[in-house]
Protein backbone atom coordinates (compact mmCIF):
# COMPACT_ATOMS: atom_id res chain seq x y z
CA UNK A 1 0.00 0.00 0.00
CA UNK A 2 1.59 3.42 -0.77
CA UNK A 3 2.35 5.67 1.74
CA UNK A 4 -0.49 8.08 2.41
CA UNK A 5 1.77 10.20 4.89
CA UNK A 6 1.34 14.19 3.75
CA UNK A 7 5.27 15.00 4.58
CA UNK A 8 6.79 18.37 5.66
CA UNK A 9 6.58 20.70 2.85
CA UNK A 10 4.80 18.99 0.04
CA UNK A 11 2.36 20.63 -1.73
CA UNK A 12 -0.30 18.76 0.37
CA UNK A 13 1.11 19.69 3.42
CA UNK A 14 0.34 23.24 2.17
CA UNK A 15 -3.23 22.67 1.40
CA UNK A 16 -3.42 21.11 4.66
CA UNK A 17 -2.33 24.16 6.48
CA UNK A 18 -4.73 26.30 4.33
CA UNK A 19 -7.39 23.94 5.63
CA UNK A 20 -6.64 24.44 9.21
CA UNK A 21 -6.14 27.94 8.94
CA UNK A 22 -10.21 28.33 8.51
CA UNK A 23 -11.99 28.52 12.00
CA UNK A 24 -13.85 25.01 12.79
CA UNK A 25 -11.73 23.38 10.64
CA UNK A 26 -11.26 19.60 11.81
CA UNK A 27 -8.49 16.92 10.12
CA UNK A 28 -9.68 12.93 10.05
CA UNK A 29 -9.49 10.91 7.26
CA UNK A 30 -12.60 9.82 4.98
CA UNK A 31 -11.90 6.86 2.73
CA UNK A 32 -8.70 6.98 3.08
CA UNK A 33 -7.58 9.88 2.72
CA UNK A 34 -6.89 13.17 4.61
CA UNK A 35 -10.21 15.45 4.88
CA UNK A 36 -11.13 18.21 6.23
CA UNK A 37 -14.14 19.30 7.65
CA UNK A 38 -15.92 22.52 8.51
CA UNK A 39 -17.86 22.61 12.29
CA UNK A 40 -16.74 18.54 12.38
CA UNK A 41 -19.64 17.64 10.04
CA UNK A 42 -19.04 18.46 6.57
CA UNK A 43 -15.80 17.88 4.26
CA UNK A 44 -14.71 20.51 1.98
CA UNK A 45 -11.08 19.02 1.05
CA UNK A 46 -9.50 16.02 0.69
CA UNK A 47 -6.26 14.52 -0.23
CA UNK A 48 -7.04 13.26 -3.41
CA UNK A 49 -3.09 11.39 -4.16
CA UNK A 50 -4.37 7.69 -3.94
CA UNK A 51 -7.70 8.58 -6.93
CA UNK A 52 -5.49 9.18 -10.14
CA UNK A 53 -2.14 6.89 -9.97
CA UNK A 54 0.94 8.55 -8.98
CA UNK A 55 -0.69 12.12 -9.52
CA UNK A 56 -1.10 14.42 -6.28
CA UNK A 57 -4.54 16.26 -5.84
CA UNK A 58 -7.08 17.66 -4.11
CA UNK A 59 -10.84 17.84 -4.38
CA UNK A 60 -12.77 20.97 -2.88
CA UNK A 61 -16.26 21.60 -2.84
CA UNK A 62 -17.02 24.37 -4.77
CA UNK A 63 -19.74 27.14 -5.45
CA UNK A 64 -22.31 26.73 -7.97
CA UNK A 65 -20.66 27.20 -11.41
CA UNK A 66 -16.83 27.49 -10.36
CA UNK A 67 -15.61 23.77 -11.43
CA UNK A 68 -16.65 24.16 -14.91
CA UNK A 69 -15.50 27.73 -15.05
CA UNK A 70 -12.06 26.53 -13.97
CA UNK A 71 -11.86 23.45 -15.99
CA UNK A 72 -12.15 25.52 -19.12
CA UNK A 73 -9.80 28.21 -17.70
CA UNK A 74 -7.55 25.63 -17.45
CA UNK A 75 -7.30 21.74 -17.61
CA UNK A 76 -4.38 21.49 -16.76
CA UNK A 77 -4.58 22.89 -13.54
CA UNK A 78 -8.32 21.68 -13.03
CA UNK A 79 -10.65 18.95 -12.87
CA UNK A 80 -13.84 17.18 -12.91
CA UNK A 81 -13.19 14.42 -9.97
CA UNK A 82 -14.75 11.43 -9.53
CA UNK A 83 -17.48 10.95 -6.84
CA UNK A 84 -18.09 14.34 -6.09
CA UNK A 85 -17.59 16.01 -9.57
CA UNK A 86 -21.50 15.33 -10.27
CA UNK A 87 -22.18 17.67 -6.93
CA UNK A 88 -19.87 20.97 -8.47
CA UNK A 89 -16.76 19.60 -6.36
CA UNK A 90 -13.60 20.51 -8.47
CA UNK A 91 -10.19 18.93 -8.62
CA UNK A 92 -6.50 20.38 -8.57
CA UNK A 93 -3.33 18.87 -10.06
CA UNK A 94 -0.88 19.74 -7.56
CA UNK A 95 2.06 17.69 -9.52
CA UNK A 96 2.01 20.68 -12.02
CA UNK A 97 5.58 22.90 -12.50
CA UNK A 98 3.54 25.84 -11.04
CA UNK A 99 0.70 25.34 -9.09
CA UNK A 100 -0.77 28.71 -8.63
CA UNK A 101 -1.00 29.19 -4.67
CA UNK A 102 -3.14 32.10 -4.92
CA UNK A 103 -5.60 30.16 -6.80
CA UNK A 104 -5.36 27.44 -4.44
CA UNK A 105 -6.01 29.45 -1.52
CA UNK A 106 -9.20 31.01 -2.98
CA UNK A 107 -10.60 27.73 -3.83
CA UNK A 108 -9.90 25.96 -0.21
CA UNK A 109 -11.59 29.41 1.20
CA UNK A 110 -14.58 29.11 -1.26
CA UNK A 111 -14.81 25.33 -0.30
CA UNK A 112 -15.07 25.98 3.32
CA UNK A 113 -18.04 29.08 2.66
CA UNK A 114 -19.78 26.57 0.72
CA UNK A 115 -19.82 24.14 4.06
CA UNK A 116 -19.18 25.93 7.24
CA UNK A 117 -22.17 26.72 9.65
CA UNK A 118 -23.03 29.73 9.94
CA UNK A 119 -21.52 30.72 13.27
CA UNK A 120 -18.24 29.83 11.96
CA UNK A 121 -18.32 32.32 8.59
CA UNK A 122 -19.67 35.14 11.35
CA UNK A 123 -16.86 34.26 13.05
CA UNK A 124 -14.25 34.51 9.84
CA UNK A 125 -16.11 37.65 8.16
CA UNK A 126 -15.63 39.59 11.67
CA UNK A 127 -11.77 38.50 12.02
CA UNK A 128 -11.37 40.59 8.69
CA UNK A 129 -8.52 39.74 6.44
CA UNK A 130 -5.49 37.66 6.97
CA UNK A 131 -3.27 39.48 8.93
CA UNK A 132 -5.37 42.50 10.10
Amino acid sequence: MPDRTIHDGSPLARVRALCLALPGTEERASHGEATWFAGGRRAFVMAADRHHDDRVAFWAAAPDGAQEALVREDPRRWFRPPYVGHRGWVGAWLDVEDVDWDRVEEVVEDAWRCVAPKRLLAEHDASGPAGA
